[in-house]
């Protein structure tokens, strides 16, 4: 009789891909995998990602805190799930041509982030093994077939524009967070920053010019103490011509 140790993925897996666990008795189950995913998405989407408790999902699914273990093992193996369905939301079409589709890509993957922030707080450290996953691997490899680069190459560039869109969004939706938290916006904070600085004589811009020239004329640009959406953009950029030389395309 085969067995679930711990850290084996074979349960989760097979919750990843809708196949069914061994047969129950008693009374059918009220509930499904899908109605304890969903649940986990809205309160992580309400309240981040460290409400996801089991306890929490239970009381927004109304049931006992024990009676979820029936259909997902534990929080880890929830988030996998949440994960992966949140990876469904990724269009599966693509623009003509290698950088119009990364481009898309990158974008998508920015405007995922944005709706559901809590993608960004999983540590998974090894890919989510689902359907969804699959898929959004495949479009990311698909944008590029007419590049001749080897698969080794391939696989580095999706790694590379994932890192580049996890980094500008997670500055995006910290600096949000700082926002609303303090109540005041990039140009309100300075205005009480700068004079502090002013008044500390280590801090004279004569120390650091060139942090000090650069820091101001980039402050003014952004219109605030950064703007990660410009990174975003411009690191896009940068990438894209890298590939470009990369491949002689």
């Amino acid at each position: 009789m085969d067995t679930e140790e711990p850290g084996d993925p074979r349960r989760t897996i097979e919750l990843l891909w809708g196949v069914p666990g061994p047969p129950r008795r008693g009374p059918k189950p009220k509930l499904s995998v899908e109605h304890v995913v969903f649940a986990g998405v809205r309160v992580a989407d309400a309240d981040g990602l460290d409400a996801v408790t089991m306890r929490r999902i239970a009381d927004e699914l109304g049931v006992a805190t024990m009676s979820l273990y029936t259909y997902v093992p534990g929080r880890d193996e929830l988030l996998e799930l949440m994960l992966d369905h949140a990876h469904g939301e990724l269009p599966g079409e693509l623009p003509e041509g290698w950088r119009a589709g990364l481009a898309a890509v990158a974008g998508d993957l920015w405007r995922l982030y944005h709706r559901h922030p809590w993608l960004l707080e999983i540590r998974a450290g090894r890919p989510t093994l689902g359907p969804h996953t699959f898929a959004k691997y495949e479009r990311e490899l698909a944008a590029m077939d007419e590049l001749d680069l080897d698969d080794v190459q391939l696989d580095a560039i999706v790694s590379l524009l994932n890192g580049l869109v996890a980094g500008a969004a997670r500055g995006s939706v910290d600096a949000a967070r700082a926002a609303r938290r303090s109540g005041m916006s990039d140009v309100d904070w300075w205005n009480r920053s700068a004079p502090v600085l002013a008044g500390i004589p280590a801090a004279d811009p004569a120390h650091f010019p060139r942090a000090s020239r650069v820091g101001t004329t980039a402050g003014q640009t952004y219109g605030g103490s950064s703007d990660p959406e410009h990174h975003f953009r411009f690191g896009l950029d940068r990438i894209l011509d890298g590939i470009g030389q990369l491949a002689g395309a």
